[in-house]
C-alpha cells in the first residue's frame, strides 16, 4: 500500500501502478476491510481500479494520524471467498437501440449474434463507480469485441444504454453525453433511493447480462 495526500481532508491509497486482476483484488479486500472497520470520521471511501480515495473529518484526523491508523488496520488477508453478489441485467441487443452494433460487427468481422453471445457470456467485475451516480465500470470485455471510444462523443446517450469502451462495459444510468459504443439497452433501474449511495452497484459486486427479445424488453417498460 502506498499513501498520498489528496487534499487537506483526503488521501489516496494506491495498491499498484497497473490495472490488473491482482491489483483489483487488493482494492476489493482493502475496501471490504475498511467498511468492516466502520471508523468514525471517515466521510467517503471511494474505490477505483487501483486505488481508494478517502475523505475524512479534519477535526478527528490529520493525514499522518489517519495514515498510521489505516496502515495498521487494513487487512489484505481478509477472506475473499465470501459470497459475491451477482446482479443480473436483461438487455435487448437490437439495432434500434444498439446504434454501434453494425459498426463493431464490420470492424471485428463478427456477426451481431456473435457479438451478443460474447458480450453476454462473461460475468463482469465492478471495478469503480462514476462518472455519473450508478455508472459502474465493468471489466474485462473479451478482446474480440473490445472497441475504442468514439472519436466524437454523442450529445445524448439514452438512459439504459449498454456500452463498450476498450475493455470496459457499462450501463448509462440516465440520459447523458457519452463516447462509448452502444450495443443494447435495458429497462433495468440502476437507482435505488433506499440505498445510501443511491445505486444498486457496489465495488465487489459482479454483473451478468442476459439477452432478451424486443417483446420482453417492451413488456419490462423499455423504450426504443
Amino acid at each position: 500500500m502506498r499513501f498520498s495526500i489528496a487534499s487537506v481532508d483526503s488521501l489516496i491509497i494506491y495498491f499498484g501502478d497497473t490495472i490488473n486482476e491482482e491489483t483489483s483484488l487488493k482494492v476489493k479486500k482493502a475496501y471490504k476491510s475498511l467498511k468492516a472497520l466502520n471508523l468514525v470520521g471517515l466521510i467517503e471511501i471511494i474505490p477505483s481500479y487501483s486505488s481508494i480515495f478517502i475523505s475524512f473529518d479534519i477535526f478527528k484526523y490529520d493525514y499522518e494520524s489517519l495514515k498510521n491508523l489505516l496502515e495498521n488496520s487494513i487487512n489484505l488477508n481478509i477472506k475473499e471467498n465470501l459470497e459475491e453478489k451477482i446482479i443480473y441485467i436483461d438487455v435487448y441487443y437490437g439495432l434500434e437501440v444498439g446504434m454501434d452494433l453494425e459498426k463493431i460487427s464490420l470492424e471485428k468481422k463478427l456477426s451481431i449474434e456473435e457479438i451478443i453471445q460474447i458480450h453476454s457470456f462473461k460475468i463482469y467485475d465492478i471495478y469503480a463507480i462514476g462518472f455519473l451516480p450508478a455508472f459502474a465500470y465493468l471489466a474485462s470485455v473479451d478482446e474480440r469485441i473490445a472497441t475504442p471510444r468514439l472519436n466524437t462523443p454523442r450529445n445524448q446517450i439514452p438512459k439504459g444504454s449498454v456500452a463498450i469502451a476498450d475493455t470496459q462495459t457499462a450501463v448509462y444510468p440516465q440520459n447523458s453525453p457519452g463516447g462509448w459504443n452502444i450495443i443494447g439497452k435495458t429497462a433495468f433501474e440502476l437507482f435505488d433511493k433506499k440505498l445510501e449511495n443511491l445505486s444498486i452497484f457496489e465495488v465487489g459486486n459482479r454483473v451478468k447480462f442476459n439477452p432478451i427479445s424486443k417483446e420482453e424488453f417492451l413488456s419490462q417498460g423499455g423504450i426504443l
